[in-house]
């Protein structure tokens, strides 16, 4: 593995945008739904279901190609993912049915899967042990500055000017640079193996012992509970302070930014500071601090200060720094370095089906007999679920760094 802090400082930056770019394509259908609903006539569960499709095929992916990864490295897949989901992207802006949209970003979501677990598994194989928990929350923090807060105020404005169509296309075109980006940049890390163990798994059993360790079981639950808060929020929120606190699309996009862009700090500070006081007490505070999110948005007086409401979701989006800790730190600190990617692959299937697919349908029937606030709700129930898993976890900050390794070139 090339150690040098300039790679690795040139490692960060490149994935930094790269996942932004992931996220600001994957995120954008839920801020342009004000936009294209009407024009094909969508309820709250058409809506609901767009963000699971993509969701539970992203986790089927992000698991398989995260396992074939730990086998043929990462690039051979990485790359390709890359160009893919961008020119998915741009197809999103072409279709003209629900049914269309839906099997684009369907298709998009299996582009999208690979980047995620092999992406954090680059970061964290690539990392010196001192530097893991920051490197992976820089990383992690540019879903938060691009896709929840650059993404917001830049669909929106642009569908409001020249239309939802051209959102699309605009959010798909920086994949293409940073593909390129990858290919020529970024190494192919060497293999890490533990001492006395396989050099490469080649075995169903090798890749399922990682269930073993309860901290993967405690991930896996902890995580669903983070998605089920983020993308619940990020769905239905906008619909919630467009339709129920009867505020412009614009208004929506402004303050979904702003709790987007408090994520992003957030999310550079709490996993740098899980390197020094540990991973399960970061993840405590974040979760504590993440249910005051939905909860603020359902209180209609601060819909008249627009800037107290903005700075209040700000402060309290840690979710970023969560998802730093509970889909990648925590998982590859807790199982041998070798299943690195599959550990981020199984925690973020489960997390993906559970959190992004189940409970935005089940959400969207709710928000259909009981109202759209009963969504936010439910978004809170996800940070609560987070907190509960945390109280369990067995840290893991310091056990990864005294686990001796081998590393050998992926061709061997």
């Amino acid at each position: 593995m090339e150690n040098s802090k300039r790679y690795e400082q040139t490692l960060v930056g490149i994935l930094f945008f790269t996942w932004g770019t992931v996220f600001l394509d994957r995120t954008s259908q839920h801020y342009l739904a004000p936009f294209f609903a009407p024009e094909f006539h969508l309820n709250h569960e058409q809506i609901g279901l767009l963000g699971s499709v993509v969701a539970i095929t992203w986790a089927i992916s992000t698991l398989f190609f995260g396992a074939l990864s730990d086998r043929i490295g990462r690039k051979p897949i990485l790359v390709p993912a890359v160009f893919i989901f961008s020119i998915l992207s741009w197809f999103s802006g072409t279709v003209h049915s629900f049914h269309q949209l839906l099997l684009v970003r369907a298709l998009l979501g299996i582009a999208e899967g690979p980047a995620w677990s092999i992406m954090t598994a680059l970061i964290e194989e690539s990392s010196a042990p001192t530097r893991r928990g920051r490197n992976i929350g820089i990383v992690v923090s540019a879903a938060a500055l691009v896709g929840l807060a650059v993404a917001p105020v830049l669909t929106t404005q642009i569908g409001a000017r020249f239309g939802w169509r051209w959102a699309f296309f605009v959010s798909g075109v920086p994949g293409l640079l940073l593909g390129l980006l990858i290919w020529k940049f970024v190494k192919e890390p060497e293999k890490q193996i533990v001492p006395g163990s396989h050099s490469r798994p080649i075995k169903i059993r090798d890749f399922l012992s990682i269930l073993r360790y309860r901290n993967t079981w405690l991930c896996c639950l902890g995580a669903a509970g983070f998605l089920s808060w983020l993308f619940l929020d990020n769905i239905f929120a906008p619909l919630y302070i467009t339709e129920v606190a009867h505020q412009a699309p614009t208004t929506a996009g402004f303050l979904m930014g702003a709790s987007g862009l408090g994520s992003f700090f957030l999310a550079l500070f709490f996993p740098t500071l899980s390197d020094r006081i540990g991973r399960k007490p970061v993840l405590l505070i974040m979760a504590v601090l993440c249910l005051a999110v939905p909860l603020a948005l359902l209180v209609p007086e601060l819909y008249s200060y627009p800037w107290v409401l903005a700075s209040i979701i700000a402060v309290t989006n840690a979710g970023q720094g969560i998802g730093a800790l509970v889909l990648v730190l925590v998982p590859t600190e807790s199982v041998p370095p070798q299943f690195a990617a599959t550990a981020i692959g199984l925690t973020t299937l489960v997390s993906e089906i559970a959190g992004a697919t189940v409970a935005p349908v089940i959400a969207g029937v709710v928000a259909q007999t009981h109202g759209l606030a009963a969504t936010l709700w439910m978004s809170a129930g996800g940070a609560a679920l987070v907190f509960v898993a945390a109280l369990f976890l067995k840290e893991t900050h310091r056990a990864r760094a005294e686990q001796p390794v081998l590393r050998v070139s992926i061709a061997d």
